[in-house]
């Protein structure tokens, strides 16, 4: 059999010659080829959305865990006429009923009046409940004392200065600076009984007011 012959015996083949099993195997092949195709097409999109998914439920809780903040304190000095005077812990913006809260509550004696309760503390400073003897009448308006600084030194104060303690008045005021004057400076405030006319009940309503 010569070249010529085999071309034309070539050219005359066609699909059609392969037989139907054949072509059979032929489109199944294709088909499992596309399935195959599509499922790593799908998993590779659901891999990465469950990525992307992962990674905004991760920046969504440090979002929260960096949101979250330290509540913000004070410390407050109460004192006076309280069940129970000290020092004390309260959240930053706390008024001043709150502190009266927390050291348990007005005594008997006390003079409710001497405070405002609805006033914002401020830490570090020192709260006095005066009791109800500081004040010569029940409309007599008695001082608030806020903070330590605005204790009068019983040894530099002046008489005016000294007539703003409740009880103290200008015979009595000018007592204290005659006998600062003849006996030297006070060296604690338990000496301003040695004054003429301050005795044990008028130095303990003035005790939480003064200061050397």
């Amino acid at each position: 059999m010569d070249l010529d012959t085999l071309e034309k015996m070539h050219s005359k083949l066609s699909l059609a010659d392969l037989g139907k099993p054949a072509l059979i195997g032929i489109a199944v092949l294709v088909i499992m080829v596309a399935v195959l195709a599509g499922r790593n097409l799908i998993g590779t999109a659901t891999a990465t959305e469950f990525e992307l998914s992962s990674d905004a439920s991760s920046i969504e809780e440090t979002a929260s865990d960096g949101g979250s903040h330290k509540t913000e304190t004070l410390f407050v000095h109460v004192s006076g006429c309280v069940a129970n005077p000290g020092l004390y812990e309260l959240e930053e913006g706390s008024r001043l009923a709150s502190a009266i809260e927390a050291a348990g509550g007005f005594t008997e004696d006390a003079a409710c009046d001497s405070v405002n309760l609805a006033r914002r503390l401020e830490d570090g400073e020192m709260v006095v409940v005066l009791p109800m003897s500081a004040g010569s009448g029940a409309n007599e308006e008695i001082p608030e004392v806020k903070t330590a600084s605005s204790l009068i030194n019983i040894n530099s104060a002046t008489a005016e200065e000294l007539e703003q303690l409740p009880g103290i008045g200008p015979s009595t005021a000018q007592k204290i600076v005659s006998d600062r004057m003849a006996n030297g400076s006070f060296k604690s405030p338990d000496d301003l009984k040695r004054v003429t006319g301050i005795g044990d009940k008028k130095f303990e309503t003035i005790s939480a007011l003064i200061c050397v």
